[in-house]
């Protein structure tokens, strides 16, 4: 008897794929957590994420920060990775972006916990850094700082 492989529903890893248009034509994808009896957090940087200002279509360019506690289901990392890349030719607001992030990954997976830091540089002259949180830590679990300094400029 074999094993089903428990990755031959996942849409795009292990094969070539595109950047997809736009965040919402991206497909995020979960894996089932094999630690499921465990309380851990997951941690994903991305620290060269881009967007572009909805206003004057010039990049943005922030560092995003994104820890969960899983339940069930873990995020696909290259899924992520795609979705991720899907805001490079997307107009929106620093906090659009950031948010949209934290309620896709809510709706796959449905973390014990999230929370999201959107750390953006400056446009403006005015950094913008968003801040959200889903779900309750559980009891005992070490949830390390995020670390992002603020943004301090050349001074």
């Amino acid at each position: 008897m074999s094993e089903k492989n428990i990755y031959q529903d996942l849409q795009q890893l292990g094969i070539q794929s595109d950047l997809p248009n736009s965040p919402d034509e991206a497909i995020l994808e979960s894996v089932d957590n094999p630690q499921a009896d465990v309380n851990y957090v997951v941690r994903f940087t991305a620290p060269e994420f881009t967007s572009l200002c909805p206003m004057t279509g010039q990049p943005d360019f922030g560092h995003m920060m994104i820890d969960y506690i899983p339940d069930k289901k873990l995020v696909e990392s290259k899924s992520l990775k795609l979705f991720l890349g899907a805001f490079r030719n997307h107009g929106a607001f620093h906090e659009d972006c950031t948010i949209t992030i934290a309620k896709r990954i809510i709706a796959e997976i449905d973390p014990k916990w999230l929370r999201i830091g959107g750390y953006w540089y400056p446009r403006g002259g005015i950094p913008i850094d968003l801040f959200f949180a889903h779900g309750e830590i559980p009891k005992g679990v070490w949830v390390p700082e995020q670390g992002v300094p603020p943004y301090r400029g050349r001074g």
